[in-house]
């Protein structure tokens, strides 16, 4: 497996920095930038772009609805120049809170402004003259505006990433992308997520060796199950927010897939309670195994056997939220856990880990 890991720049920049350069000289493979609220993803990735020599560097993610499409193809395509041809571009619909809560913008047809985004992208890449009329996109707008290509070079290289979790956007990301994005996974339960994106890869004559699939979680070693267990109860709040508060009370992505992986019931619960300010009942219906199942915490020889059973289901990318309160808690922690990737049995060896 490649391995991967998710920065955000908003607090601590000059340790988030500092995380990345060191993270590239343990070998780590790509390095993802959030958005979400917080600081914006170009602006990093430029940086980064300057700062390193051998890490891939992706938008994890760009929003789209918060910038033209044009402007995303115009951003992506200075960053594969800046960055000597590493940049990966990864897009999300994001949330209802977020697009209109924040930035104002509708969350209504998500799917078809996906789509249609992704088109005009890709017209923009090709040096093509950019003209799309759809549902949610007309470029040029009116009659009184020609069509324009960019005076950029061409470059139809740049691998393209859908973040998605719901099961129309997984199918699209099937059908479109070169990457999956994803989280809240379980391996065992993998059938909610993979059945929807190999649909979507048979719809357009593809199969999963076409696209690289990437999974994020936390990762956390302990040396024993006591110090392992703690840091589960400590994750237990932050979980049922995801499941609760994440999106709004119609929709909310994180409830749904835990809820498809076999969770409906507590899902329901959670939310209701979270929704009714009782965050405290909320939390108390977090189990210890709806954290573990899909994060990467636990001892060495526990996270060693949930990377094994990542990788058998057909995960390709692992991408690892080092958990820890400084800059080397968290080296230490990302260190280890690649030490535990390069170590991974080839597959059907039996090994049941160590």
């Amino acid at each position: 497996m490649r391995t991967a890991t998710t920065i955000e720049l908003s607090r601590d920049s000059q340790q988030v920095l500092t995380f990345v350069r060191e993270a590239e000289a343990l070998g780590l493979d790509i390095c993802w930038v959030a958005e979400a609220w917080g600081s914006d993803a170009p602006s990093v990735l430029g940086y980064l772009a300057a700062h390193t020599e051998r890490i891939l560097l992706g938008s994890g993610i760009i929003q789209i609805g918060t910038r033209t499409p044009v402007a995303i193809a115009q951003a992506a395509l200075t960053l594969a120049e800046l960055s000597q041809g590493r940049f990966l571009l990864g897009l999300g619909a994001s949330g209802p809170q977020v697009m209109e809560g924040l930035h104002g913008v509708a969350f209504a047809r998500a799917l078809t402004r996906m789509r249609e985004t992704i088109t005009v992208i890709r017209q923009a890449w090709a040096g093509e003259k950019i003209s799309f009329q759809g549902e949610t996109l007309r470029i040029p707008l009116d009659d009184n505006s020609k069509p324009m290509r960019l005076s950029m070079p061409a470059n139809t290289d740049i691998p393209l990433y859908i973040a998605s979790m719901s099961p129309k956007m997984l199918e699209l990301t099937g059908q479109l992308a070169d990457g999956w994005l994803g989280t809240s996974f379980v391996p065992e339960g993998s059938a909610a997520y993979f059945d929807h994106l190999d649909a979507g890869l048979e719809s357009a004559g593809r199969t999963r060796a076409d696209i690289d699939v990437c999974q994020g979680a936390e990762i956390a070693l302990f040396d024993d199950e006591e110090a392992v267990s703690r840091h589960v109860a400590g994750r237990k709040l932050e979980l049922a927010f995801s499941i609760g508060g994440m999106g709004s009370a119609k929709t909310n992505f994180y409830n749904a897939a835990y809820a498809r992986q076999g969770w409906s019931e507590v899902t329901r619960e959670i939310q209701a309670r979270w929704q009714s300010g009782d965050r405290e009942g909320a939390t108390g219906l977090v189990t210890d195994d709806m954290v573990l199942a899909t994060t990467l915490i636990g001892t060495p020889a526990m996270v060693g056997r949930r990377l094994r059973a990542w990788r058998d289901v057909g995960v390709d990318t692992v991408r690892l939220y080092p958990a820890g309160d400084s800059l080397d808690a968290k080296l230490t922690n990302l260190a280890r856990a690649l030490d535990l990737i390069a170590a991974l049995d080839p597959p059907g060896s039996g090994d049941t880990g160590r």
